[in-house]
């Protein structure tokens, strides 16, 4: 009989509890984080895990499994095709320090109360609303021999005998692919870039033109050190995705004559060669790169700059101190002699 009221006091004291406002304020956050966290683990964390599973067996997508351990990762590095497109993605990371560059320049114009700034900014972010499967179909096109950009040149006088396969010709194909990149993100680093630019207090402007600064010197002394952790942020972002690059190559040339980066390949492997596990180990290779170099951006701009509450750098802090011990060496031995 005390059994069944403790279970009655308790069913109640769970009603009650739920019926309060705390009660319902934690009910319906967990009603909301698991609808999110249920699709998270399904899409996300188990494809990752299985895949992990898979890049321990030699296998096709549909037939037998055989576990060849780390078979498939060995096999990675012997591998020439693999390895050897990581160097096409350096061709990716010089376009995407320009791309940043030329975000840079164009945000600190607009920062500047430009006329048709609207329309700039418009036109300047809608390449990055195009899907990427259409930006390559647009500059296969673009490049295409005796299309868009070699009527353009010739417009201006060049012969065609002298305008370079843009696309065939090794030396300059994958520099062709890579200013896909920057023409679809340059736009979308122009805004970040603009977002952080306008937080700065417009006051400061005023000051230093007051004391004479010029556009250049407010873009050094205000604009820059204002907004260093989203320069940071996109650099690091953007070095990273051009280790995976893979829709420029894969739609405009399939990865051939020397344009397959690594994204590509693995593609080649997985879906044309049905080597299943082999491009599973190549992606888990991929992700344990992409980390390594992640971090390393990491410690190394945290070495170079400041966490964005100092006015000095690290480095140039290091430098003043250095600076001030020479000095004060120099006085004593002067005091000396």
């Amino acid at each position: 009989m005390s059994n069944q009221v403790n279970v009655t006091s308790e069913k109640k004291g769970l009603k009650n509890w739920l019926k309060s406002g705390k009660g319902q304020q934690i009910l319906v956050i967990f009603s909301f984080m698991l609808i999110p966290l249920l699709l998270l683990a399904v899409f996300t964390y188990i494809p990752f895990l299985k895949m992990i599973q898979f890049s321990f067996y030699q296998m096709k997508y549909i037939g037998p499994r055989v576990f060849v351990g780390f078979q498939n990762y060995i096999e990675v590095f012997k591998r020439d095709d693999c390895f050897r497109s990581l160097l096409v993605s350096v061709y990716y990371m010089g376009g995407a320090i320009v791309q940043l560059c030329l975000a840079l320049f164009f945000a600190s114009l607009m920062v500047f109360k430009v006329k048709g700034s609207a329309f700039f900014k418009g036109a300047m972010f809608f390449p990055y609303l195009i899907c990427g499967i259409a930006v390559g179909f647009i500059f296969k096109f673009f490049y295409a021999r005796g299309f868009v950009l070699d009527s353009v040149l010739q417009l201006f006088g060049m012969n065609i005998e002298n305008i370079p396969y843009w696309l065939q010709d090794k030396n300059i194909n994958n520099i062709s692919l890579a200013a896909t990149s920057v023409w679809r993100y340059m736009g979308q680093n122009m805004i970040l870039f603009l977002g952080a630019m306008m937080s700065v207090d417009s006051d400061l402007y005023e000051a230093a033109s007051l004391d004479g600064a010029n556009k250049w010197h407010q873009f050094r002394y205000i604009i820059l050190p204002s907004i260093k952790s989203i320069v940071v942020l996109n650099l690091i972002l953007s070095i990273s995705g051009s280790l995976s690059a893979f829709e420029p190559p894969y739609v405009i040339t399939n990865g051939t004559m020397g344009t397959g980066t690594y994204f590509v390949i693995m593609n080649r492997l997985a879906h044309e060669n049905q080597k299943v596990g082999l491009a599973c180990a190549m992606a888990i290779v991929l992700l344990v790169i992409i980390i390594i170099c992640t971090v390393a951006q990491k410690l190394f701009f945290k070495y170079v700059f400041d966490d964005g509450t100092s006015d000095e750098s690290k480095a140039a802090i290091r430098k003043r101190r250095k600076a001030a011990k020479k000095a004060l060496k120099n006085e004593e031995r002067g005091m000396v002699s």
